[in-house]
């Protein structure tokens, strides 16, 4: 094999094991997340509304806002729907910051961080400016 070849191929493994899991398939990933709750109730969130913990919402890097995910915690297979109305969270190797009410459904506000899967359900379409 001539050695052009030979690194194409080891380029090419090395990206495809590096690629983190959602980014093979954009409406799932699979990641660490967190929580936010007391110290933001009441604050305007990045959309402008209020941001409310006991409401079913979250922060996310780049999924657009109204954009609705189902979020399954892998450790104990429980389950909500949230709407992303936020960005973060702004901790490396985080997906994910849901608001205390969810984050208290799927069973881990003690623990703080957990391993998700973050599904997208739904992105609500852009709206054109006249």
């Amino acid at each position: 094999m001539n050695k052009l070849l030979k690194k194409y191929l080891i380029l090419t493994l090395l990206v495809t094991f590096s690629v983190p899991a959602y980014a093979k398939n954009k409406k799932v990933q699979i990641g660490k997340g967190s929580w936010y709750g007391k110290k933001f109730h009441g604050r305007k969130t990045a959309n402008g509304e209020r941001y409310n913990m006991y409401a079913y919402t979250a922060a996310h890097k780049t999924l657009p806002f109204g954009t609705v995910v189902k979020v399954t915690n892998l450790r104990n297979k429980r389950s909500v729907t949230v709407r992303i109305n936020d960005r973060g969270p702004y901790i490396r190797g985080r997906i994910i910051d849901l608001s205390y009410l969810a984050a208290k459904k799927l069973g881990y506000v003690n623990k703080g961080v957990t391993k998700l899967k973050v599904k997208v359900l739904y992105r609500e379409k852009k709206r054109r400016r006249k």
